[in-house]
């Protein structure tokens, strides 16, 4: 059973085993990227900070696209699936899109995700080989979930900046 702080997000086990600290770590940076969102209008996923061009919305394509990345091109070794079969650059991608259409994509990527996943880890676990390495030799498992962590971490540093830029809203 999960707990689940104050934000509604999933809390990493305290005393659980390689696989659930790591899926939960990852569920937990998801859930951060979830809430860092919630709530804004169109105008306010494309809020910038300063001189960067970074946005919500951007870090909603971005990482909907990174999670096709590993998971289903690399770890599964299966084609990009749409929108990134046509356009590779999320971005761009996600420059215009409704705030409604980025959150789908984003929950559609996380869930093909998750589905991949399961399937490595019922077929080797956290030692299951990606199919399509980059670069080799072939990463396991275990090191796409710690690079997904720590993709996470990093730009929920900026999905702060943002929402806070965006509407005030602070927190973690």
């Amino acid at each position: 059973m999960n707990d689940f702080d104050l934000r509604g997000r999933p809390e990493p086990p305290m005393r659980g085993d390689e696989t659930a600290t790591l899926l939960g770590f990852l569920e937990f940076g998801r859930a951060t990227l979830r809430w860092k969102c919630a709530g804004l209008d169109a105008e306010g996923l494309r809020t910038t900070v300063g001189a960067s061009t970074i946005t919500l919305g951007g870090l909603l394509g971005h990482l909907a696209q990174v999670e096709d990345s590993w998971f289903t091109e690399d770890l599964a070794g299966l084609p990009p699936p749409p929108p990134w079969d046509t356009d590779r650059e999320a971005w761009r991608w996600a420059a215009d899109r409704p705030p409604e259409e980025l959150l789908a994509q984003w929950e559609t990527s996380v869930a093909r995700s998750r589905e991949r996943v399961a399937e490595a880890l019922a077929d080797g676990g956290l030692d299951h080989l990606a199919v399509d390495p980059k670069p080799p030799p072939a990463m396991n498992l275990r090191w796409i979930l710690v690079h997904m962590i720590e993709e996470y971490a990093r730009h929920n540093g900026h999905a702060d900046l943002l929402r806070e830029a965006a509407d005030g809203e602070t927190g973690e």
